[in-house]
């Protein structure tokens, strides 16, 4: 057992540590990695647009090449059976555009004969599909047409772009734009990958999306817009070209994405756009200052995640004992300040009556506010708040925010309200309820409730908490655990359901949270730590991990914590996993984030040190 002043140690040494490598902005900058594709699609785009940037591209291409397995396969993460199809192919696409290697090259016919094997390229990712059909390397299915009109619908129409998550939505504009205006960059300098084909692809639009019973009715609905008058297409067009610009961010992405600003970048030049216009060399530009350096390697950042690290770090250091009052919080929380928003955006939609008051998750990030971003803002400048006006009008202004974006299921969405409608999850697109719904969540929900019940003192007796309570218990698996969207996965949402459960005042012998915990102690791995497989995510139950890493292990201790004694072996011999810290670099490296099952999963960089440090601070403020 471990005493509390070997703890201490090892907080100190962490706060320490921290203190060293924050920015002077008071920002704390880690790099948020994330697949290939993001690599694969900046590659991808300069090759298209004639760009030559030899130093970007070569360092993008050696870590590719770098993150190949032996068999000559792509994964998304170390436990990922026969590699991932896609991935593989973006990868092999992309390494010929930036002429790294060639196609006879021992790597590349390994990974020729893994796509093979898988069916080809008729067997990617519709997205990977669409990277390819702008190059002129799969073709567009002949029934494929997305009218623009779409875009004159009302707001609130169940057709509207609107009813659809708003990542669904700003990615789905561009690539429809480019769809219908059947785009192809192809050149006599793009690499040929028709080799890559088993099997013809099919001209039609079942080619694209999979099917199911209401892929008729789709259709149907799709083509009833179609047959609006010319105009009506054209004003669409333009509709849709406007909402493009109109969103854009001051360093020239859209929404701050990567994947979304190089998908525009593809729309504009359908549009009429020449690649020299000043939007889309800003746009380029803007790409290329979302990379974070690995010695000779770079990796394109989603989006960078500054202020969600940033504000983590400002709560979990004061949670180990250091004053808002020291100027390492100060800085921080300034920072904090700066960020928060002050724009309308898509949000208001779905919301019209609240007033901008949220924080986004990136520092250029003005637009698109999200709830947990909000939340652990708050968090983060409460105690600051108590003392300083501009931060308590600030706290006033989130947390009104905060409340309004309440879906009427008594749950938390991630980024809009009641973009939830069930019948966009049968829809014949891949990963359709995850991309398409913006629905509650156990982990939004359960870290909303934390932050009400331990910073801002509401109860279980307040009606929205009790929306909120009843829509946690209501949506508990039977196994005791919850899904979590946003990180991987059952351990995730058990973690955020609950401390904020009990943050509110529900009792430790509630049969929900009975259920949870003994759910918890079941799955510890006997290095006294805890993992989850990615592929939790993928088929919607709990998948164990062979090894432990340290942020699954802090979700699950500081779960524990909430309503065990912290003499329980469990808690024990899982503090003792943490304190070790002789972790592997698979154990550091794994990615515990998710941002589309199958496709897409992220590394938090900062996630090894914030949630042990929370953790071990939880332990040592446990009284029993």
């Amino acid at each position: 057992m471990f005493s509390n002043e070997e703890i201490r140690e090892e907080i100190t040494t962490m706060v320490h540590d921290l203190h060293e490598i924050q920015y002077t902005d008071g920002t704390w900058r880690f790099c948020f990695e994330g697949p290939p594709l993001t690599d694969c699609y900046t590659i991808i785009l300069l090759h298209c647009l004639g760009i030559v940037d030899e130093s970007l591209t070569s360092k993008l291409a050696n870590r590719l090449l770098s993150i190949q397995s032996e068999n000559g396969t792509w994964k998304l993460y170390e436990d990922e059976q026969n590699g991932n199809l896609s991935a593989t192919i973006q990868c092999y696409f992309a390494l010929l555009c930036s002429k790294a290697v060639k196609k006879n090259d021992a790597n590349m016919k390994k990974a020729e004969r893994y796509i093979k094997s898988q069916g080809g390229l008729t067997k990617a990712h519709f997205t990977t599909k669409f990277i390819l059909s702008v190059c002129g390397q799969y073709p567009w299915p002949t029934a494929f047409y997305i009218p623009m009109s779409i875009l004159m619908l009302p707001k609130l129409s169940p057709l509207s772009v609107y009813s659809i998550s708003n990542y669904a939505r700003i990615h789905f504009i561009p690539m429809a734009i480019c769809g219908n205006k059947r785009l192809s960059l192809r050149s006599n300098h793009t690499p040929d990958v028709s080799h890559l084909f088993t099997t013809p692809p099919s001209l039609f639009t079942q080619s694209w999306i999979r099917e199911s019973r209401l892929s008729h009715e789709f259709l149907t609905q799709l083509k009833k817009l179609a047959s609006y008058p010319l105009y009506i297409h054209d004003q669409g067009l333009k509709k849709a070209e406007k909402f493009l610009l109109d969103r854009i961010e001051s360093n020239g992405t859209l929404y701050s994405y990567a994947t979304s600003t190089v998908v525009m970048v593809f729309a504009l030049l359908a549009l009429g756009y020449t690649k020299d216009s000043p939007i889309i060399q800003k746009a380029i530009k803007g790409l290329k200052s979302l990379n974070c350096q690995f010695d000779d390697q770079v990796h394109i950042q989603n989006s960078p995640s500054t202020v969600w690290d940033t504000a983590l770090l400002s709560y979990a250091l004061q949670k180990a004992g250091v004053s808002a009052d020291v100027s390492m919080i100060q800085h921080a929380n300034e920072y904090l300040l700066s960020r928060q928003h002050k724009k309308y955006g898509d949000w208001a939609v779905h919301n019209p009556n609240a007033e901008p008051g949220g924080w986004g998750f990136s520092d250029i990030n003005t637009i698109i506010p999200d709830i947990d971003d909000t939340t652990v803002a708050l968090r983060a400048i409460t105690s600051t708040a108590q003392t300083q006006h501009r931060f308590q009008v600030a706290l006033s202004k989130g947390e009104k925010w905060l409340l309004s974006m309440q879906n009427n299921d008594g749950g938390w969405p991630s980024f809009e309200k009641n973009v939830d409608q069930k019948w966009l999850a049968t829809l014949p697109i891949e990963n359709a309820n995850f991309t398409l719904r913006d629905s509650s969540t156990a982990d939004l929900t359960g870290r909303t409730l934390e932050y009400l019940g331990n910073f801002a003192g509401y109860d279980k007796e307040q009606p929205q908490v009790k929306e909120a309570v009843n829509w946690l218990i209501h949506n508990q698996e039977e196994n005791g655990s919850w899904y979590g969207k946003w990180g991987i996965c059952y351990i995730y949402g058990t973690w955020a359901a609950v401390t904020g459960l009990r943050a509110v005042g529900i009792q430790t012998n509630h049969p929900c949270i009975r259920k949870a915990i003994r759910w918890l102690k079941n799955i510890q791995n006997n290095d006294g730590g805890w993992g989850e497989s990615c592929r939790s995510a993928e088929v919607e139950r709990f998948v164990p991990l062979q090894f432990s890493t340290p942020s699954q292990t802090a979700w699950a201790l500081d779960a524990l914590l909430t309503s065990d004694s912290k003499m329980e072996r469990s808690i024990q011999t899982g503090i003792q996993f943490l304190i070790t810290n002789n972790y592997s670099s698979t154990q550091l490296t794994y990615p515990t984030g998710t941002g589309l099952p199958g496709q897409f999963y992220t590394q938090y960089h900062s996630y090894n040190t914030i949630f042990p440090l929370i953790a071990l601070s939880n332990y040592i403020l446990t009284e029993n």
